[in-house]
């Protein structure tokens, strides 16, 4: 049985009237760039998220770095993340005028681990973001201990983590801000380009406000040198009939998560992903773990099977960042998983038969004497 790594035809086709509508509501109004519809979606996120205020931007990356410029993060700064995410995280600190520094993360949930920072702090540093890693909650109490211990700023990288839960509370407004993108793929996914910073801080969400526009206070009155980081009224409304189903699509990917975990049991060869005692995990990605990664991925593309791999090359190893000085053997863990990790096909729509077709080919790949 051939299985996609994720179907978002399928997603989509039992909501479609309501999108087709919504859209239609958004050209009949012309309200395309902010606007009404960008204010309905923020004041229903905020809602979702259980915090005051939600500010839609143009990505998950503008978030994160409109984030810390609201923060007064910016030249000669240094920002302390995870090298084992995507590119995006460590690019807003760079843009911000700041410098990544990398903490390695934990082996068991991915995330960073709060045992590191105490190395990695600076004079220099004036945040911290933990990465919410393939929608697994990063440990944030020792997180935000150490924040307030050195005076900073913490900043959730939730952008695969809608609706994730770090002790019964959603993930996002748990520290200073978090970030949220809605890239099409993700468990709150629009029809394009699309993100959202939520937070308590009126006076944060007021200055990535002004900074998302140009820096107008109001039209042509700029009081900083901001940006167009803008959500698109398509974008806001697509998203807005979404969210009601989010928690329904996050349940049925727990369910495919558990079929997998319980199929996979016992492969000596392969290592499920671990749900934190402390988390919901909402599974944007499910990723195993298997040394010989390459070949089980080529044998399961033959079976008509899709898989991905997040993230084969972790950022301070990539080349874009030698200047930074860090080597190989640098951050072990990070290194280590970069080099094991294989998602699996994971999407609300995935059918029982998808599911074990994939668990079937993984045991019949791992226990082939291809492998033996």
């Amino acid at each position: 049985m051939s299985v996609p790594f994720v179907d978002l035809k399928a997603h989509h086709a039992p909501i479609r009237a309501e999108l087709d509508r919504a859209i239609q509501e958004v050209i009949d109004s012309g309200a395309f760039a902010g606007g009404p519809f960008v204010e309905k979606f923020e004041e229903r996120f905020a809602d979702y998220c259980d915090c005051q205020y939600a500010v839609g931007v143009g990505s998950g990356t503008e978030a994160l770095w409109l984030g810390l410029l609201a923060c007064g993060i910016g030249q000669g700064d240094e920002v302390i993340t995870v090298p084992s995410t995507f590119m995006a995280t460590a690019e807003a600190i760079t843009f911000a005028g700041a410098r990544p520094v990398f903490v390695d993360v934990d082996e068991s949930t991915y995330t960073m681990d709060p045992a590191g920072l105490e190395a990695a702090v600076s004079s220099n540093t004036k945040a911290i973001i933990p990465v919410h890693l393939f929608g697994q909650p990063a440990d944030l109490d020792p997180i935000l201990r150490f924040g307030r211990e050195y005076g900073l700023v913490v900043i959730e990288d939730a952008c695969q983590a809608h609706g994730a839960e770090y002790k019964g509370r959603k993930v996002g407004p748990l520290a200073d801000l978090g970030c949220f993108s809605f890239y099409p793929g993700k468990n709150l996914g629009a029809f394009g380009e699309a993100g959202a910073i939520v937070t308590n801080s009126f006076q944060l969400q007021e200055r990535i406000r002004v900074l998302r526009d140009h820096g107008q206070v109001r039209k042509y009155h700029h009081s900083a040198v901001g940006w167009n980081c803008r959500m698109d009224g398509i974008q806001a409304a697509v998203l807005t009939v979404k969210l009601p189903y989010l928690e329904r699509g996050n349940s049925l990917r727990r369910g495919h998560a558990l079929q997998y975990d319980s199929a996979l049991a016992g492969l000596e060869e392969i290592m499920t992903p671990l749900q934190a005692s402390y988390a919901q995990h909402v599974y944007h990605i499910y990723a195993i773990r298997a040394r010989e990664r390459d070949e089980i991925m080529s044998l399961l593309k033959e079976k008509g099977i899709e898989c991905g791999v997040h993230y084969p090359v972790p950022i301070h190893l990539q080349k874009a960042y030698e200047h930074l000085g860090y080597k190989k053997g640098t951050f072990p863990i990070s290194e280590r998983i970069a080099k094991e990790f294989i998602s699996l096909p994971m999407f609300p729509e995935l059918s029982e038969a998808q599911t074990d077709s994939v668990a079937l080919g993984v045991k019949e790949v791992v226990e082939s004497s291809v492998l033996a």
